[in-house]
């Protein structure tokens, strides 16, 4: 045709399978004039982007193995000399006559129509390729590569991070706008909603019933209202009176006028959201002119044309858009869909995005849907490079010129009009339609997007593109009704390409966001366009598939999701609620409020009334123990010590040097030594023979074999003390069964064994525990430390008692340090009304059932295994892992208290979360993981504030035995949970100064208090036994 451009080799285009082609067939051999064809055109999968649509008469679906039909004899069978005919001969069978083989042969020859029919179909393939090639040339523009793909997708998401972030949210094209839409279905909803569907001169009531049954069942009863024009553009209060009254003959229909059932908003105009259930008006679109709402929440406004009725009252929950409404409808069925998709009149999507990723929203945890309002990529430009002459010109003659620009290349508003634009230009350059226009070519909007969909059907698209022209008024030949195809296919293909390309940007930030190495994810899609186009669905998903290799996206077809939609986003938000409210009533007897806190404070101070009594002592549980510790350092210390810390399987032998020096410095050096089983569960003397041998090889160790030394022995078993240097085991704990120590003052057996050595001789000066070791490290470093506290697997606390209240103790001057053992406090049932469930599950479950219940509830030893029991209650009653519980959370201390550090760590994103519960054999989702973490937090909040009450109990003591108004005092602290724990001290250190406002307590971290502070105790007493002798 003059005016073509020449045809372009083959190999320079791109892919794009053709529809046409010839029937398969299994023969090989020349055709029937036995002279092969020429070379057929190359293989249909080399031509461009797509296949095309429909095909000539004749054509069908081609592949690079069509051959045209030919007999089905082969050269064996035609050779007279064949194998096949000397095995017929030898099985006796009579050869065939001159005759019969010619009836053969012909009967072999296909009739000369067939061959006719396949040549002309050949013929019209061939017409039909050229013709592609040209549009495919013409076009080039539009026909975007995979590279070019990328580079859209790679720009929409750097436009998804502007619209997420707070300073760069004002200028960012693409909004993100934050829903407070913050889970999707679980499949657990049920009940009764109503929905409300506004959108265009036509607007929806609808009741969803949400059956958890086993099926998911969904019903719906719908009926449709019109809004009169005038309501259109009169004041906000007679359009939302107008709602109201036909909300009212629904429910009067369906006789529930008196329910107050819940209700989701569908509002599809542009608003911006401060919460699920406040939707601000930004302006008015398609024919609304309504005034007075504008800058107004459309949810107030119409809870206020309810109630002016007074004749029915309605919960409203929620207004969503419906994208969120689609992403929700889909989600109730596939629980993988977090993204929700529409392509049909105007374009959009949303997806679940990380709440630590959306600076527009207070709050870090959990996940948010986004409605990304994607139609506006481009408006700043970024795609002009990828914008041809049609799309600019598609924008000028636009209601909204230099807005959507993203949205006008990809929806259904505008496809058939973009091909109405490329067949008027191609025309006016005489390539279709001999240059004829008509003037219904010429109209806007005369070529219909439904028009693009009926051309590509694979069946009759050439057909109804015959017919589509000719009403345009056109007389179009063959060879334009398959221009005209063609350009459809690169229009609506470019336009799934886009969608493609930004959809799977979306996927790959939720792959990034939930740091999987494959994403698996489903996309619930609405939209004419989608839905009714013949190929755009599988050209999005082919799209979608190859520019994310490493995912696997699902796409589900929505029912309608801006009225199921709406409901469903309703029933979401009514479960959270009622799951919420079912967890916090569990919780709450967990949160301790002020006067609770002050109540345990009290009573705990009346238990150390009682330990401090000669009377009362016996019956106490907090025992109040004298260590026979007198006084804390005052930096005068020095000199050499030794140190033994005995505790477990393993024990330590130091030299603890303390330099009187400004710096107040002290250096340590230490070894540890193995105590072999067959040793704990020996004999006594077994056992302390080995403990001085590990110190004489100490000793020789440190070049200090015949230097005597003063020491000091951290002996961590229940003992009673007498003395400052003799302690009386009650009992061993921890594996160690040794005969003959039990009742016997474990100083004299030590003092005994180093007798029997007779290489060294040393001073046994103090015998301590952890505690009191703790405070006196601390007072080294700080004078006014006069409390030690451990809370790590276990918890305790001592402090300087005036010498005048411990009556276990003969004298009334000076103090001494007093070994609390609070972790008894409570064992009395004292504490039983501040107790739950939980702390009785835990009690009962230990080896020592009904004793030291105080630690049960503040130590680390059980606050895993508390939270262990919450999370399977919750579990049990469906408000967690979807009702499921695994194995592994059935086992005792499973979940360790190191859990609960690393849960509670502000830095940690709920995915580390999740990857700690899926270690317990827990399949969570993000909704599941903040649960999780607000149990940990209320059960170790809980803990540090017992603590701190039992701390304000001592500090206020300490205030009043010396009649102060104001006291400031120091508290040496150590163990795990305090030291690893991310809010533990932070909630016992405000505890302690809302319980004891008269007190103003510094907390000093201990270093080694079982060591150093056994040598600091050690230095005390030398430097007041050298004091004495002076």
């Amino acid at each position: 045709m003059p005016g073509w451009p020449a045809p372009i080799p083959a190999d320079s285009l791109k892919p794009a399978p053709l529809a046409g082609g010839l029937r398969r067939s299994s023969c090989r051999r020349p055709g029937p004039c036995g002279v092969r064809p020429r070379a057929r055109p190359p293989p249909a999968h080399t031509l461009g982007p797509e296949p095309m649509g429909g095909g000539g008469p004749g054509a069908s679906r081609g592949s690079p193995d069509d051959e045209p039909l030919c007999p089905r004899d082969t050269a064996e069978e035609r050779s007279s000399s064949s194998p096949a005919r000397e095995a017929r001969r030898s099985a006796g069978a009579p050869a065939p006559s001159h005759q019969q083989q010619q009836q053969q042969q012909r009967r072999r020859r296909p009739p000369r129509t067939m061959i006719a029919s396949h040549l002309l179909a050949y013929l019209f393939t061939e017409l039909r390729h050229d013709q592609v090639q040209r549009i495919d040339k013409y076009l080039y523009h539009m026909r975007l590569s995979d590279e070019t793909l990328q580079e859209v997708s790679q720009r929409f998401r750097k436009e998804m991070e502007k619209g997420l972030g707070a300073d760069t949210n004002p200028t960012a094209a693409v909004k993100m706008l934050p829903t407070f839409v913050r889970s999707t279905p679980d499949g657990t909803e049920e009940g009764d909603f109503l929905a409300l569907d506004l959108g265009g001169t036509n607007f929806r009531v609808l009741r969803v019933k949400v059956a958890d049954n086993g099926s998911k069942k969904v019903e719906m009863e719908n009926q449709i209202y019109a809004i009169p024009e005038e309501l259109m553009r009169g004041s906000g209060m007679q359009l939302f009176d107008h709602i109201a009254e036909c909300l009212a003959s629904f429910m009067e229909q369906l006789q529930i006028k008196d329910k107050k059932l819940p209700l989701g908003f569908t509002f599809s105009f542009p608003c911006y959201q401060n919460k699920l259930d406040e939707s601000i008006l930004v302006t008015w679109t398609k024919g609304f002119k309504c005034s007075s709402v504008e800058g107004k929440d459309v949810v107030s406004m119409l809870r206020r044309a309810i109630k002016k009725r007074g004749d029915f009252d309605i919960d409203i929950v929620a207004v969503v858009n419906d994208t969120v409404g689609t992403m929700m409808t889909c989600g109730y069925d596939d629980h993988n869909c977090e993204v929700g998709l529409i392509v049909g009149t105007g374009s959009n999507a949303c997806y679940m995005e990380e709440m630590r990723h959306i600076d527009l929203v207070e709050g870090d945890e959990g996940r948010m849907c986004i409605n990304m309002e994607w139609g506006a990529f481009g408006d700043d430009g970024v795609l002009s490079d990828v914008r041809t002459e049609y799309d600019r010109d598609i924008d000028m003659g636009s209601l909204n010129p230099g807005k959507q620009l993203f949205e006008k290349m990809i929806s259904g508003m505008y496809m058939g009009e973009l091909v109405r634009l490329i067949l008027v230009k191609m025309a006016k350059e005489g390539l279709l339609f001999q240059g004829k226009l008509t003037p219904a070519l010429r109209t806007t909007g005369h070529f219909e997007t439904r028009f693009v969909s009926a051309i590509e059907k694979e069946k009759d698209g050439l057909q109804k593109a015959h017919e589509i022209l000719v009403h345009l008024g056109l007389e179009p030949s063959q060879d334009d009704c398959v221009a005209t195809q063609r350009v459809c296919e690169i229009v609506s293909t470019r336009s799934a390409n886009l969608c493609g390309a930004a959809l799977a940007a979306v996927c790959r930030r939720i792959k990034e966001n939930k740091g999987v190495d494959r994403l698996r994810s489903t996309v619930g899609v609405d939209g004419s366009v989608y839905k009714k186009h013949p190929h755009f669905a599988r050209r999005l998903h082919k799209t979608v598939r190859r520019l994310l290799s490493d995912c696997d996206i699902r796409f589900v077809r929505s029912e309608d999701g801006s009225g199921k939609g709406a409901a469903m986003v309703t029933a979401v938000a009514y479960r959270l609620a009622d799951q919420h409210k079912a967890r916090q009533k569990i919780l709450d007897p967990l949160r301790l409020s002020h006067e609770q806190l002050l109540e345990v404070k009290q009573r705990m101070r009346e238990e150390m009334e009682r330990g401090l009594g000669r009377e009362t002592h016996d019956e106490a549980t907090v025992k109040m123990l004298p260590t026979y510790v007198c006084s804390t350092p005052d930096g005068t210390e020095k000199g050499d010590f030794l140190a033994l810390d005995l505790g477990g399987t393993n024990f330590r032998v130091l030299l603890v040097r303390v330099r009187n020096t400004t710096k107040r410095g002290v250096e340590m050096h230490h070894k540890i030594y193995a105590i072999p089983q067959d040793i704990m569960q020996g004999t006594g003397e077994e056992l302390f023979d080995h403990i001085v041998h590990c110190i004489s090889d100490f000793l020789d160790y440190m070049g200090m074999k015949g230097v005597s030394l003063p020491l000091g022995f951290t002996f961590s078993f229940p003992c009673q003390q007498n003395n400052l240097d003799e302690a009386i085991l009650l009992k061993w704990t921890k594996g160690f069964s040794a005969e003959g120590c039990e009742g016997e003052d474990v100083v004299g057996m030590l003092k005994d064994a180093i007798q029997r050595r007779g290489e060294f001789d040393l001073d046994v000066v103090a015998v301590v525990n952890d505690t009191v070791g703790t405070m006196m490290t601390c007072g080294y470093e700080d004078p006014l430390c006069e409390v030690g506290l451990i809370v790590g697997t276990g918890s305790n606390a001592c402090y300087m008692e005036e010498m005048k209240n411990v009556e276990l103790v003969e004298g009334d001057e000076g103090r001494m340090c007093v070994n609390m053992e609070w972790g008894a406090f409570g064992d009395s049932g004292c504490l039983d009304d501040f107790r739950t469930e939980f702390d009785d599950a835990v009690d009962e479950n230990s080896l020592n059932l009904g004793k030291q219940r105080f630690e049960k509830m503040i130590s680390g030893m059980y606050l895993g295994e508390i939270v262990r029991n919450i999370l399977i209650d919750f579990t049990k009653r469906g408000l967690l892992f979807r009702g499921r519980i695994s194995e592994r959370l059935k086992t005792r201390g499973i979940f360790e208290t190191k859990f609960l550090s690393h849960i509670e760590r502000d830095s940690l994103a709920l995915l580390q979360v999740r990857s700690i519960l899926q270690h317990l054999g827990l399949e969570s989702t993000c909704d599941d993981s903040i649960i999780v973490k607000e149990v940990c937090t209320v059960v170790a909040r809980r803990a540090a504030q017992l603590c701190g009450a039992g701390m304000a109990a001592v500090v206020d003591k300490i205030r009043e035995n010396r009649g102060l108004d104001f006291l400031k005092v120091t508290v040496g602290v150590d163990g795990t949970l305090y030291k690893l724990h991310p809010h533990f001290s932070t909630v016992m250190h405000q505890t302690v100064k809302e319980l004891s406002p008269n007190c103003e307590v510094r907390f000093l971290q201990s270093e080694d208090g079982s060591g150093k502070g056994a040598a600091l105790i050690t230095a005390v007493a030398c430097r007041i036994r050298e004091a004495g002798q002076h």
